[in-house]
């Protein structure tokens, strides 16, 4: 086996996958509880004591809510950079196993190379991953993927970082208009939204798709999409848009809280 992923959920209000090889299992990001977790994983014939490690993207609760949870589970190791450990820790009173990166360094996870890269946003320090799996041979070829949500804007490091690889999962947050019309939130939370630290809206999502020169993507998720201002209509409909014709990946855009079919990457 190559790597198996799944997204188990993903949306503004929760986002965890997960990603496995026959020697590892990992979660990346734990944005729902604990007892959320536990029954996502047995949804996909999975369970947390089969986990090995979760790699944390930022401290924000729709990617930590389950740390408290997962935190008793003494096997489990946790992968994050300083800032965000210490902003996760600071509402946890058991200490679970941290394992510190810094962020933009290349490190290995028993079989799986991670590549950590800071993306804009307004979190301590924010990072997206690189996986990869594989020995570069005939027998098992390189296999990536790239996890990028919660970005404000797409930098050139972001761009240089997720181009060669096989999947890439990508925000796509929220519609323009439905978020300007939106009568919940008020105009300072909404221009957090769409500032340069905040989060993609699905055409900044398909300008970065559309101008990224020869990528290697076999799959392209679109997640971490809002329940009010977005939908999987609106993602579509953007996306097809003056649609560039040289796409030769499939795009798949995750329903707000939805567990997917596993993908063989």
């Amino acid at each position: 086996m190559a790597m198996r992923f799944t997204i188990l959920g993903s949306s503004s209000s929760g986002n965890c996958s997960l990603l496995a090889t026959n020697q590892t299992k990992i979660l990346i990001d734990a944005g729902y509880s604990g007892r959320q977790l536990r029954k996502l994983l047995e949804s996909v014939g999975e369970s947390i004591e089969g986990i090995d490690a979760v790699f944390l993207t930022h401290e924000h609760i729709d990617h930590t809510a389950g740390i408290r949870g997962l935190s008793h589970f003494e096997h489990l190791e946790f992968y994050a950079n300083r800032d965000t450990a210490r902003a996760v820790q600071s509402k946890l009173k058991k200490r679970p196993t941290w394992k510190l990166f810094n962020t933009g360094t290349t490190f290995q996870f028993r079989d799986l190379e991670i590549t950590s890269f800071s993306i804009p946003h307004d979190a301590y320090d924010p990072v997206g991953f690189v996986f990869k799996h594989g020995n570069g041979d005939l027998f098992t070829p390189y296999r990536s993927l790239a996890w990028v949500t919660d970005l404000g804007y797409v930098s050139e490091l972001v761009r240089e970082r997720i181009r060669q690889v096989d999947v890439l999962v990508l925000e796509a947050n929220h519609d323009n208009d439905m978020l300007n019309q939106d009568t919940k939130r008020p105009w300072a939370v909404k221009q957090r939204i769409i500032g340069r630290h905040g989060h993609l809206s699905n055409t900044a999502a398909k300008e970065l798709l559309d101008n990224i020169e020869e990528p290697w993507w076999k799959q392209v998720y679109l997640a971490h999409l809002s329940k009010d201002c977005n939908s999987i209509e609106k993602v579509s409909e953007t996306m097809t848009k003056g649609r560039n014709q040289k796409r030769d990946y499939k795009i798949t855009v995750v329903p707000p809280g939805e567990t997917l079919p596993p993908f063989e990457v």
